[in-house]
């Protein structure tokens, strides 16, 4: 499993500013969490998600195309982070 955590630089409120996301090796999503602007957190996975946070329905592209977004800044993170994160969002 690969950790990434994209910040999303942009002025919508109800768009999330951090992504983070469980890859398993072929770059699909199997868990994700999205933090919003006034701190909401939402996620999904395979059984249940939040608000209008979705797995991605195609493998997340590379680190080097996302890094090349003007708007995105990507950042591989651990697995511990990640389960920190996840723990926040489903235990409320």
């Amino acid at each position: 499993m690969d950790y990434l955590h994209v910040h999303w630089r942009h002025e919508a409120a109800d768009a999330p500013v951090d992504i983070y996301s469980e890859l398993d090796d072929d770059r699909w999503e199997v868990r994700k969490v999205e933090v919003f602007p006034d701190g909401t957190l939402h996620h999904a996975d395979d059984w249940s998600s939040t608000g209008k946070t979705g797995l991605s329905e195609v493998p997340l592209p590379s680190f080097e195309e996302i890094a090349a977004q003007r708007a995105l800044t990507p950042a591989v993170i651990d697995a511990a982070e990640f389960e920190r994160l996840w723990k926040r969002a489903t235990e409320g």
